[in-house]
């Protein structure tokens, strides 16, 4: 039987079975849900008709309580808007629920992209041993952040794993009471979560998903590709944020760092135990039993906080003992799960996640300088009394051979003494849970040279006096930084320390660039045009001095900003672009949603695997041609251009303050770190985090990050008479396509009829003109450049599931602007701040937000 084509399948697996369970949500024997699932599809077919007719929200509100509901009090009015909310954050959830379900049907788990598609492309071109080899050295690293765009406790987070679960068995019994129980289950957090909430949080997906997909995948490997051999290799591993990033998180603590180092070595530690046990009941063989019952024994003392002996080393080489004994004993009984426990401890050791710390330059510059204050006012020989009058090439060559320790009572300042105790937090993990536990620092809004020196001195003296066993990796973030960073990478590697110091590490050096800041900063265009030429510049000048460069790149950046297919972005990087290791971070709902079940995290786990080993399994040369680099250079100047005007114009900041959802943001109780860097009263963009950044823009469903510029750079080459510039740019540069198409995504989840009401408002009517038109001349020239008659033509499941998510949470989007337009109202009239009406309708903001940043599952 033929397979059907991608989107039927959507429609009858996804689709069908919500407007089922949908219908089963509004029987439930709850009197409010019974009556506000009656009234939704009314209040739903109100807004889809008042904004056919472009009314503004309020009026599309007030036309409903006048046409359906005329009876109710103001009072009642508002509670009826508030289960609205709830009802259809519920409604989100099943939709999630039945689409994660439906995963391994809509999507093809044996198609292109996925390792065994890649392993029978490898056979049938005679490619087989490249394919080994370049996996013997290839990696991709998937890295958690506790960036706040995940609204779902963890009650939730469960209900929506067992309503999967029963979705994809069809129990409706089951399904029948997990929906009464969402009914019934809060989804809003009254306080915020500490940093190591976020981390326990985030370790679930460790403990229940990536434990297994990872070893999955890596089984796979061994016995399909190495023909059951050993690989060095670990290919896939973890990184992890959460309790490290101190990056404008007062909150995170040394001793948190080290909590969590220790529930991550617990976690995995657990894991090993189960598995332990299920073998015991298994491995019942002369030789064997007393083995695994002694593993077993050594891996509950440690769980139970009892002295064990065990180290993973030992761990590792008697699990190859009883394989061994079991081949040449036992006929290989259970050898396969005896081989898949030896594969999860090479993988995750004794650590499970490699922790990275994160600091920004400007706080280790204020730390830096107390600590030589300190040991100056101390009488140390460290420092020389006039250090602070060398040249910055003077101080890069001290701290470069720097030697001596520092005695932390010396340091009187909380926040200096905080930050170096994290420093010896590192070597404390790593004594206790291995090198790879934590043995990277990134230094986010890194700029120069003595950025990273001044961290590696700090790392020496307080830590790490006989060797330092971490890599230091600089974020490059603004589009400056990122012009400047090839120079300031070329003085580390011709610093004859620094350059010992690589090899050391391997020669590899780890350097992230844009993260959030790039397209905040620069423009959708400009910082992806500014980070692929500063990969190519970084890769020439790491290959001229023999050092393998690792770019780790942000959710911000290039491979997702639009929401786009991160694997198609890595797929498009051409030869001039080191790409031994794929690393990205991952955040908010894109965990849950791409890697969130079993099916999910293995299909995109092999799809980055996969797309990563494209380029050197290309016979098609992806270079980027000289008349195609002229173009996108031209292109991106003009966007960037357009989007530092937009930027610059007076009513951006208050257009975000006062018509946005930004001010919000805090008091949602999603995050532990405050949603701005600095401590001014007023809102400076610099110091404007780009998670609510960009989630006011998706708010308001006006996605600016994702295309603003666009539409002004391609229509000059239109005004000019040379559009087939752009066009041949788009039909020959994989890179320019995948950058096209992921702006068309979030062009796709723009509605501008919500705000169509802002047009006429006397303060920011000409601002919102200018963002609707910079929109609609984004479109039509995005049509008019692909040839396609309608936005995401070509990904039409992936257009069906948008819409239906839009559909959902239009009446909140109605909802939320509604409660807005009543705030600014009040506002206006002088109303005081602690007035009961605008206390409820910032509560109605704040509570519509969690529905909208959920459904759109890829915002951030």
């Amino acid at each position: 039987m033929p397979t059907q084509p991608k989107l039927t399948r959507f429609n009858q697996n996804v689709l069908s079975k919500y407007q089922i369970y949908n219908s089963i949500f509004v029987t439930l024997p709850f009197d409010t849900v019974t009556r506000t699932g009656t009234l939704l599809p009314l209040f739903q077919a109100t807004c889809e008709k008042g904004f056919a007719n472009q009314d503004d929200p309020t009026t599309i509100v007030e036309t409903f309580f006048k046409k359906y509901q005329a009876r109710r009090s103001p009072e009642s009015q508002i509670n009826l808007l508030f289960r609205f909310i709830q009802y259809i954050e519920r409604q989100v959830v099943l939709f999630d629920a039945i689409e994660d379900a439906a995963f391994p049907v809509v999507n093809n788990m044996d198609g292109i992209g996925t390792l065994r598609s890649l392993k029978e492309s490898a056979s049938k071109n005679n490619k087989l041993d490249l394919l080994r080899r370049y996996l013997e050295e290839f990696k991709v690293r998937i890295v958690l952040t506790a960036h706040p765009t995940q609204f779902y406790p963890g009650s939730v987070l469960g209900i929506i794993t067992d309503l999967t679960q029963a979705t994809r068995d069809n129990d409706l019994v089951k399904i029948n009471n997990l929906l009464a129980q969402l009914g019934k289950t809060p989804f809003y957090k009254h306080k915020k979560p500490s940093p190591y909430d976020e981390a326990v949080s985030l370790i679930w997906y460790l403990e229940n998903v990536f434990y297994k997909s990872f070893g999955s995948i890596y089984d796979y490997i061994q016995q399909n590709i190495f023909d059951g051999k050993h690989i060095e290799n670990d290919i896939i591993n973890i990184g992890f944020w959460p309790g490290g990033d101190r990056d404008g998180n007062p909150f995170v603590t040394p001793e948190i760092t080290l909590k969590v180092a220790s529930r991550l070595r617990a976690t995995v530690i657990k894991n090993y135990y189960r598995d332990a046990r299920r073998l015991r009941r298994k491995l019942t063989f002369e030789g064997i039993e007393q083995r695994i019952v002694t593993l077993e024994t050594e891996l509950w003392k440690i769980i139970t906080n009892k002295k064990s002996s065990l180290t993973v080393e030992h761990f590792a080489s008697e699990m190859n003992a009883i394989k061994d004994i079991i081949v040449d004993k036992h006929q290989s009984l259970y050898f396969n799960e005896v081989n898949s426990l030896i594969n999860k401890i090479h993988l995750f050791g004794f650590h499970f996640a490699n922790l990275d710390i994160r600091q920004d330059s400007r706080k280790h510059n204020q730390f830096f300088n107390d600590m030589v204050n300190a040991s100056i006012k101390n009488g140390d020989a460290i420092f020389p009394e006039n250090y602070y009058n060398l040249t910055e090439r003077e101080k890069v060559k001290l701290l470069s051979e720097i030697k001596g320790r520092i005695d932390l009572s010396i340091i009187k300042d909380e926040d200096t003494l905080k930050a170096l105790e994290t420093m010896k937090a590192i070597k404390t993990i790593q004594d206790k849970n291995g090198e790879k536990a934590a043995n990277r620092y990134i230094i986010s809004n890194n700029q120069t040279t003595l950025n990273v020196m001044q961290l590696f001195a700090m790392l020496k003296l307080v830590a790490f006096h006989d060797k330092l066993t971490v890599d230091i990796g600089p974020l490059f973030e603004t589009i400056t930084d990122l012009e400047n960073a090839p120079a300031v990478m070329e003085e580390l590697y011709t610093n004859p320390e620094y350059a010992t110091h690589l090899k050391t590490r391997g020669n590899k050096q780890t350097i992230m660039l844009g993260f959030s800041d790039g397209t905040k900063d620069g423009g959708y265009l400009m910082a992806n045009w500014a980070i692929y030429k500063a990969k190519e510049n970084l890769t020439r000048v790491s290959r001229a001095h023999g050092i393998t460069v690792i770019f780790f790149d942000g959710r911000g950046g290039p491979p997702a900003r639009g929401g786009g297919k991160t694997h198609n972005f890595y797929a498009s990087l051409g030869p001039t672009i080191e790409d031994k290791e794929v690393q990205l971070t991952i955040q908010g709902q894109t965990i849950s949603s791409n890697f969130g079940t079993l099916d999910s995290s293995q299909y995109n786990l092999e799809q980055l695997i996969s797309s990563g080993i494209h380029n050197s399994f290309n016979n098609s040369d992806l270079s980027m041609l000289y008349e195609n680099r002229e173009v996108i250079t031209d292109l991106s100047e003009r966007s960037y251009k357009a989007y530092s005007d937009f930027k610059a114009h007076p009513k951006f900041i208050p257009y975000l303050e006062h018509m946005s959802t930004l001010k919000y943001y805090a008091k949602t109780n999603i995050g532990s770190r405050p949603s701005k860097r600095g401590k001014a009263e007023g809102l400076v963009f610099e110091d404007l985090r780009a998670i609510p950044f960009v989630g006011s823009w998706s708010q308001l469903k006006q996605n600016v990050p994702g295309f603003f510029g666009v539409g002004t750079a391609l229509k000059h080459y239109e005004d000019a008479g040379e559009f087939e510039k752009v066009q041949n740019l788009f039909k020959t540069s994989d890179f320019f396509k995948t950058l096209i198409e992921n702006s068309m995504m979030s062009l796709s989840k723009s509605f501008f009829d919500l705000t169509r009401y802002m047009a006429e408002d006397p303060d920011y009517g000409e601002f919102w003109k200018i963002i609707y038109n910079e929109y609609e001349t984004s479109k039509r020239l995005i049509l008019k450049l692909t040839g396609y008659k309608e936005l995401m033509q070509e990904e039409p499941a992936g257009k069906a599931s948008i819409a239906v998510r839009e559909s959902i949470v239009l009446p909140l989007l109605t909802i939320q602007q509604y409660a807005l337009k009543k705030i600014q109202e009040l506002e206006k009239e002088g109303v005081k701040t602690d007035d009961e009406q605008l206390r409820i309708y910032a509560s109605m903001v704040t509570r519509s937000l969690f529905g909208n940043i959920n459904a759109s599952r890829n915002s951030a």
